[in-house]
C-alpha cells in the first residue's frame, strides 16, 4: 500500500499541480500573441473536454493492460504537449497543443487512473481515506507549484517556463515504473463484461445522480482556477495577490481532500458531498458581496481552499463501493467526463461572457446557482453496493 500511495500520490502533484497554474499564462501569451481572452479560455475549455472524453479510455485501458503503461504514455504526451504549447503561434495550433494534446495527457495521469491502482490494492476499510492521501497530493502540487511556475514566468519568461516544466513532466515517467509490479487481486466470483458494467452503471438513478453533481464540481472549479488572476487584476490587485490566492487554494486544499477521505470512512458520503456544494455557493456569494481587497481574496481562497478537490475522493469512492473495483477507473472516467464538460462550460463561458460584458458577474452567479442543484441531487445518491445475481452453474 505505501508504494501505491507513494507514487500515485507523486504522480497527482505533478500532473495537477502542474496545470493548476495555467491561469498565470492567460495575460502574458494573449499580451504576445494580440489574442482575446476567449482564445486562450476556449483552448483550455477544449483540454478540460479532451481530458474528460479521453477519460473512459484511459481508465478502460489501465484495467485492462495495467495502470503503469497508460501512466508512461501519459507522461510523454504531457511534456510534448507543453513544448508544443510555447511554440504555438496561431489559435488553432495553441487549442491543439494548450487543448487536445494536455487534456488528453491529464486523462492518463491524473485521478481516474490513480483511484484504480489504490481501489484494487488497499483494503476497503482504508479505501476512502487513501483517496484523500492521493487527493491531497493533488492539492499540495497546486500550493507547491504555482509559486514556482509564476517564478518561471518572472525570471525566465513564459515560453522558457513551459519548456522547463515540459522537461518537469517526464518524471512521471519513472514513477509510474514503480506501479509496474502492482497487482489487482485475482478475480473472484462473477465477472463482468466491460458493456454489462456499462449498462449497469448508466441505468442506475445514483451513479447518474453523481455524474450530474461532478459537472457543477468542474464548472466551479476551473472557472475560479483560470479566471482568478485576471479578475483580480481587472479590479486593481496586484499578480502577487493572485499568485498567493492560487497557492492559498492548493495549501487549503491538502487539509481538505485529507479531512473529507477520513470524514467519508465515517459519514455518508452523500451528506458530505451536499455540505460542500451548498457551502460553496455561500462562500462565493459572501465573496462577491464583501469589498475586494487582498485579505479578503486571501481568506476567500483558504476557506474555498478546504472545499475544491474535496468532492473527488469521496466521489470515486461511492463508485468503488457501490459498483465494486473491476471497472473502477473505466466507470470513474465517465464520471469525470460530467466534470470536464462543466470545465469546458466555466473556462469557455469565463472568456466568452468576458469579452461579452466585460465583467465575470454572471458567470460567479451561474456558479452559485450549479452549487445549489449539486447540493441537492447529490442528498438523493444511495451507497449501498449493488447486490448483482449469480449466474446458474452448469
Amino acid at each position: 500500500m505505501v508504494q501505491v500511495l507513494v507514487c500515485g500520490a507523486a504522480i497527482v502533484t505533478l500532473s495537477m499541480g502542474i496545470r493548476h497554474g495555467f491561469g498565470l499564462w492567460l495575460q502574458p501569451i494573449t499580451m504576445e500573441r494580440g489574442w482575446t481572452r476567449e482564445t486562450f479560455a476556449f483552448a483550455l475549455a477544449i483540454q478540460n473536454l479532451a481530458w474528460g472524453l479521453a477519460g473512459p479510455l484511459a481508465g478502460m485501458l489501465a484495467d485492462r493492460f495495467g495502470a503503469w503503461r497508460v501512466l508512461i504514455g501519459g507522461g510523454l504526451l504531457y511534456a510534448l504537449g507543453l513544448v508544443t504549447m510555447a511554440i504555438s503561434t496561431s489559435g488553432l495550433g495553441f487549442t491543439s497543443s494548450a487543448g487536445l494534446l494536455l487534456g488528453m495527457a491529464q486523462s492518463g495521469t491524473t485521478y481516474a487512473v490513480i483511484y484504480g491502482v489504490i481501489a484494487r490494492n488497499v483494503a476497503p476499510e482504508k479505501r476512502v481515506w487513501a483517496m484523500g492521501v492521493a487527493a491531497a497530493a493533488g492539492s499540495f502540487g497546486q500550493f507547491l507549484m504555482v509559486p514556482v511556475e509564476n517564478w518561471l514566468i518572472a525570471t525566465w519568461g513564459w515560453q522558457s517556463a513551459l519548456f522547463i516544466l515540459g522537461c518537469a513532466a517526464l518524471a512521471i515517467v519513472p514513477l509510474a515504473l514503480g506501479l509496474k509490479e502492482i497487482k489487482a487481486p485475482a478475480p473472484t466470483g462473477h465477472q463482468q463484461s466491460v458493456g454489462a458494467a456499462l449498462r449497469e452503471a448508466f441505468a442506475n438513478p445514483s451513479f447518474r445522480l453523481l455524474t450530474a453533481g461532478y459537472f457543477v464540481c468542474g464548472f466551479q472549479v476551473v472557472f475560479i482556477g483560470v479566471h482568478m488572476p485576471s479578475y483580480l487584476k481587472d479590479h486593481g490587485l496586484s499578480p502577487g495577490v493572485a499568485t498567493v490566492s492560487l497557492a492559498l487554494i492548493g495549501l487549503f486544499n491538502v487539509i481538505g481532500t485529507y479531512v473529507a477521505g477520513s470524514l467519508g470512512q465515517r459519514l455518508p458520503k452523500r451528506h458530505l458531498l451536499a455540505a460542500i456544494y451548498l457551502l460553496r455557493t455561500v462562500v462565493i456569494a459572501i465573496f462577491l458581496l464583501a469589498p475586494l481587497t487582498p485579505w479578503s481574496v486571501y481568506i476567500f481562497s483558504a476557506v474555498m481552499g478546504l472545499l475544491w478537490p474535496s468532492t473527488v475522493p469521496l466521489t470515486n469512492a461511492i463508485v468503488a463501493q457501490v459498483f465494486g473495483v473491476q471497472y473502477m477507473s473505466m466507470l470513474s472516467g465517465f464520471v469525470f467526463l460530467s466534470h470536464q464538460v462543466g470545465s469546458f462550460l466555466g473556462v469557455w463561458l469565463g472568456g466568452l461572457l468576458y469579452d461579452g460584458t466585460g465583467s465575470y458577474t454572471v458567470v460567479w452567479w451561474l456558479a452559485m446557482a450549479l452549487g445549489i442543484f449539486a447540493a441537492l441531487i447529490n442528498l438523493r445518491v444511495r451507497e449501498d453496493p449493488l447486490v448483482r445475481a449469480q449466474p446458474l452453474p452448469a
